[in-house]
């Protein structure tokens, strides 16, 4: 198992605890939008995965794990590039679960939704959990979740609803930019892996310069 992996796999231990709470957000979602299956990879995607991806940043300033990241034998890029693998993991299966309770609910209730209409769904679902996580991790690793919780959700909100706006969006209208979505959302996230890099050696060297001027304050 590569460090990357180990780390995504730390990560979804650290949210374990929270399991019941992240059902909970997904099982409401499903029951409100069950009839409307066209959204409910949408929905879940954005109340769940996108809400429930960052709760390792979370866990990780009440519990100082930060402390813990730096024993780990691994390279600080390997923990925040861990991050955006459990992130994309978690995506993978929401979209997963969500595509087949669609399917499911469309069959029960006798309403047309077709495979093409399922791609569009997921296709838009994964330019959001981008766009999302893309703004979210470099605002956490900068300012933590404390201090970047609601900013990291309303930025994203406030990009995405703006994009469908301004661009008229419909779901019609996104099928013919389905493949320049999905390619738009793996550069955004490997953007923003870069754009986290950068700011935790900042923020590192910021630390450690204010650590250096303490102690000579101190002598």
């Amino acid at each position: 198992m590569t460090a990357v992996a180990r780390m995504a796999v730390l990560d979804a231990r650290t949210v374990a605890p929270y399991r019941y709470q992240g059902l909970l957000v997904f099982a409401l979602g499903t029951l409100v939008f069950a009839n409307k299956p066209t959204l409910l990879p949408l929905v879940l995607v954005f109340f769940f995965t996108s809400q429930f991806a960052p709760y390792p940043f979370n866990v990780a300033d009440k519990a100082d794990l930060e402390t813990l990241y730096g024993v780990l034998p691994l390279p600080r890029r390997s923990v925040l590039y861990g991050h955006y693998a459990w992130a994309v993991t978690l995506f993978a299966a929401t979209a997963s679960v969500s595509a087949a309770l669609a399917m499911f609910f469309a069959r029960a209730r006798a309403v047309p939704f077709s495979g093409d209409a399922l791609i569009t769904a997921l296709t838009l679902a994964w330019a959001l959990f981008a766009v999302t996580i893309a703004i979210q991790f470099p605002l956490l690793v900068w300012f933590g979740y404390t201090r970047a919780g609601v900013l990291g959700v309303v930025l994203p909100l406030a990009v995405v609803v703006g994009a469908v706006y301004r661009l008229h969006l419909t779901m019609p209208s996104t099928q013919v930019w389905r493949p320049a979505l999905w390619i738009a959302g793996v550069i955004a996230l490997v953007a923003s892996a870069a754009v986290a890099v950068a700011v935790d050696r900042s923020r590192a060297g910021a630390s450690r310069s204010k650590s250096h001027a303490t102690k000579f304050r101190s002598r």
